[in-house]
């Protein structure tokens, strides 16, 4: 298991969960690699491969913005591994980790520091989870233009940092990180009794429980931008990973987490 998206100052926390109940083909052991280490295209390759191999086991989360402020950007990052196992056909005995850091899960975990670069499985999910991640955020882009997030990915460049300044923030911004807050009072200081950097995340309001739509990515723009990625995030489990609900499952990949 891995995730991608805990660095950036836009746009929700992805991971996936990658299994090869056979053993990993030769063929497509040699695409794998820590994503970071990979090309866009190199990524994307792997991705397509991925998806190709009927060996492969994959399930897919995230956590969305509204969550990252509510749980904070680690916990938040748990959430979206719980989700990406409950996707997965079955739960596994075992999952290995990227990091030190254990999510709870309904099997044994265990952590691999740089396990993207050393183990395969962490690798392949490495890479499901940073394509799926940057193809959202590009098609995010096209409607909220002028942040860069085609190509940042909603990370802090220098374009993306500027353009903040001079837009201002959106709401897929994560408002709890400093340096979008910094920026936004910056652009917008308050006249009296400015709210603290620090009580930001407090000040966005958690998601109703109503509101949470039961269906996966209907939305045609983020649809699209997931390239078929739908029927890997279909749950597999109706009541998800470790007790989690069923709308709250869907919650992972649904309508506002991108909207």
């Amino acid at each position: 298991m891995d995730e991608a998206g805990r660095g950036p100052l836009a746009g929700p926390v992805v991971a996936a969960a990658v299994v090869f109940p056979a053993g990993v083909p030769r063929r497509l052991a040699t695409l794998l690699d820590d994503s970071k280490r990979l090309t866009a295209g190199q990524r994307e390759a792997a991705f397509a491969a991925l998806r190709r191999c009927r060996t492969a086991e994959i399930g897919v989360g995230a956590a969305s913005v509204a969550e990252i402020a509510r749980l904070n950007i680690l916990h938040a990052a748990m959430l979206a591994m719980r989700r990406a196992v409950a996707r997965l056909p079955a739960i596994p005995d075992l999952a290995l980790v990227d990091g030190n850091y254990p999510p709870r899960l309904d099997c044994r975990v265990t952590c691999v520091v740089d396990g993207d670069a050393t183990c395969l499985s962490i690798a392949a999910a490495s890479i499901i989870a940073k394509v799926v991640r940057d193809r959202a955020m590009q098609r995010l882009a096209q409607r909220w233009p002028g942040y860069g997030w085609e190509s940042n990915a909603g990370y802090a460049t220098a374009t993306h940092r500027e353009a903040l300044a001079r837009l201002g923030p959106t709401r897929h911004h994560r408002a709890g990180f400093g340096t979008v807050a910094q920026l936004a009072l910056a652009l917008h200081p308050p006249a009296a009794d400015p709210l603290p950097p620090a009580d930001l995340a407090a000040a966005v309001p958690p998601l109703p429980a109503d509101a949470l739509p039961p269906a996966l990515v209907s939305d045609p723009h983020v649809a699209a931008g997931f390239g078929g990625m739908q029927a890997l995030m279909r749950p597999q489990h109706p009541e998800g990973q470790a007790g989690l609900p069923a709308d709250e499952v869907d919650l992972a990949l649904a309508d506002h987490v991108f909207d």
